[in-house]
């Protein structure tokens, strides 16, 4: 972890131009699970405004890539990621085992938490073993691995409202350091009563990324990123439906840098960071 904040601290260094020109990483593919927006194919007509967005109820997921024991044992929040995952991969024609991950989430399962904080409460306190793993930060880059024999490392992160900044600074720098793709998965679900009026989360929402040090044949865009202080404001979304799930979920903060991977030149997106920090990703072609 060391290692990598050096290097973070490095080509995400100011003036900002020294962070832009110095980062070469490409999207491979993406992934994408949201009310109304099921998959990445339906984002690109619809995060353009080619097509109106409706925030239908999400169905449930359910991965064919999970084995029925794991996705029997999975809650939504394990499964959204693994969904996207499973995408992203597909779209990026890169073989699974192979690639190394990052998974980000600003909470985990706060479904679990909240099962296991009414579970010691009882007399006896005892509290299942399956909601125990399913418990920790890192339990769904555990599936993921387990569904499709990935053998490669897995980092598993949290930032708050900036955790997908967080894990696309820590995917990014790994890119860098290994000169491999890496994949990026961040996510995000509401909680039950009494935690979600402490942490409301409008939806749940997961998205994913593989990225790479060279832009191959299925290539999307080139990125380059800096950090700006909090005065330059992040990029909202035009659609009133989209920007308040933006604002709703954390994992959600990636729609403006998703619709930017759509575009026809080169756009600037800020998001949410840390502190009075924010991230400046400058997305390109890659030609």
């Amino acid at each position: 972890m060391a290692l990598v904040a050096a290097i973070a601290a490095l080509f995400l260094a100011e003036p900002c131009d020294f962070g832009i020109h110095a980062m070469n990483v490409f999207v491979q593919g993406v992934g994408l699970v949201a009310p109304g927006l099921s998959a990445w194919e339906q984002a690109q007509t619809v995060l353009p405004g080619i097509m109106p967005y409706v925030a239908s109820e999400l169905p449930r997921i359910n991965p064919a890539v999970l084995p029925a024991e794991l996705r029997r044992r999975a809650g939504e929040h394990i499964r959204i990621a693994v969904a996207v995952a499973s995408q992203a991969v597909a779209h990026a024609a890169v073989d699974p085992t192979r690639l190394a991950s990052v998974f980000a989430s600003s909470e985990s399962d706060g479904l679990v938490t909240h099962q296991i904080c009414e579970s010691v409460v009882q007399n006896p306190p005892l509290v299942s073993p399956t909601r125990f793993h399913n418990s920790v930060a890192n339990a769904a880059a555990g599936y993921w691995s387990m569904a499709v024999g990935a053998m490669s490392a897995s980092t598993s992160i949290a930032g708050f409202d900036g955790s997908f900044s967080v894990g696309l600074i820590e995917a990014c720098c790994q890119v860098l350091t290994s000169a491999k793709p890496i994949l990026l998965v961040v996510h995000d679900c509401p909680m039950p009563e009494p935690l979600q009026s402490v942490r409301p989360l409008v939806a749940s929402f997961a998205v994913a990324l593989v990225l790479a040090p060279q832009p191959l044949s299925t290539a999307i865009k080139k990125l380059g990123l800096s950090f700006v202080t909090s005065e330059t404001k992040e990029t909202p979304m035009t659609d009133s439906g989209l920007e308040t799930l933006r604002r709703g979920n954390p994992a959600a903060r990636a729609l403006p840098f998703l619709k930017g991977l759509l575009g026809t030149k080169e756009e600037t997106i800020v998001l949410p960071y840390l502190g009075a920090q924010r991230l400046q990703v400058v997305i390109s072609l890659c030609g």
